[in-house]
């Protein structure tokens, strides 16, 4: 299985540790929306207690548009919650490290970031992209320290909830009262845009939040609990109630959407998923699920179907990993559906409907 996963998870950092620290902006200290650059990116270190997983800095972006339209998003890049997973000799590095790595940059990132691309749904829009550093899908709130099968330390700091919340904290200071809010993300970032589009419309109450995750539907197996303790992802939560229905010792990542369901049953909650996720198959073998990626897939989509009846989903073909990222997102449709215009229309508040290239026989 190393030789197959490796592959895979090197595509996943998409490019090598020592080749992430390419030329970049200035760094600015959260400087206001008025002062960020009009036709591109605005790279902010917000300080404090943010950190990347072995120490190094912090950092997001801002591109400046309409003030009314706030897309945010939460890259995507791997995980570790092991020693020999999280230590950066591991070859390939199954986890994204630093926030200045080629894969955390939005300038080099097509689909919704190509304010070029005839119908971008979000060109214009003012957008937030948060990268991953931290290992713990945007969900830590803790600094470990892992054993390697050698015997060695590693201490990686789960800070992934502090990068986040300095990202928000800066929206709220900069964008008083948006109409519009699409929180989303890929990948990792998948994971946590459900339980951020839910803290989003606690801050916005007259905002419409819309929240889409892509790529990460088809994690299913008894070990994912046993990550998010390891993440400390159910620490540092908000004061909600409807997290006291979710079992830490059987926790999915999927709770993480019944949880913001039930708390705001007005948010629209999305998937997006190729069937046959290559990345999604690799990473549920690293948790000792082998089972095809598409069964898992489908029954995580039932029962999340079962338990928030205004979820929407698209289940692509293809082996493919996240399609937001990508031109690829132009390209791909199920059941006649473009995913460009169904993204459209959830971000207009639209009613969607969910598509299933199941249905439609081309899966294969």
């Amino acid at each position: 299985m190393k030789s197959r996963s490796g592959a895979l998870l090197a595509g996943l950092v998409l490019s090598a540790v020592t080749a992430g620290c390419s030329a970049r902006p200035d760094v600015q200290q959260a400087p206001p929306l008025a002062e960020a650059k009009a036709a591109g990116w605005t790279l902010i270190e917000p300080g404090g207690d943010t950190l990347c997983a072995t120490g190094t800095p912090f950092r997001f972006h801002v591109r400046q548009g309409d003030p009314e339209r706030v897309m945010i998003f939460l890259n995507g890049g791997g995980a570790c919650w092991s020693g020999d997973l999280c230590d950066l000799a591991t070859e390939p590095t199954p986890y994204t490290p630093f926030a200045d790595m080629e894969s955390n940059q939005p300038d080099q990132l097509d689909g919704v970031f190509d304010n070029r691309a005839a119908g971008n749904p979000f060109a214009g829009w003012t957008q937030v992209f948060v990268p991953y550093c931290t290992g713990d899908a945007h969900l830590g709130a803790r600094d470990a320290t892992y054993k390697t099968s050698a015997g060695a330390d590693v201490m990686i700091h789960h800070r992934g909830k502090t990068n986040v919340q300095a990202a928000l904290e800066w929206v709220y200071a900069n964008q008083a009262a948006p109409e519009r809010v699409f929180v989303t993300g890929g990948s990792a970032g998948a994971i946590a845009s459900p339980y951020y589009a839910g803290l989003v419309s606690e801050h916005y109450p007259q905002a419409e939040v819309i929240q889409l995750a892509d790529g990460a539907g088809g994690y299913r197996s008894p070990g994912i609990s046993g990550v998010l303790e390891a993440w400390g992802a159910f620490e540092a939560l908000p004061d909600w109630p409807e997290f006291a229905s979710v079992e830490r010792a059987t926790a999915t990542t999927e709770d993480f959407f019944r949880v913001t369901a039930a708390r705001y049953p007005d948010l629209q909650l999305a998937r997006f998923d190729n069937v046959d996720d290559e990345v999604q198959q690799s990473f549920l073998g690293l948790l000792g699920t082998g089972e095809p990626v598409r069964a898992l897939l489908a029954a995580n989509s039932a029962d999340l179907a079962r338990d928030i009846a205004g979820i929407r989903t698209f289940s692509a073909p293809g082996m493919g990993h996240t399609a937001l990222r990508y031109g690829v997102m132009y390209s791909t449709e199920a059941e006649g559906v473009q995913l460009a215009d169904w993204v459209r229309d959830l971000a207009e508040g639209r009613p969607v409907k969910t598509v299933s290239c199941e249905r439609d026989n081309s899966c294969d």
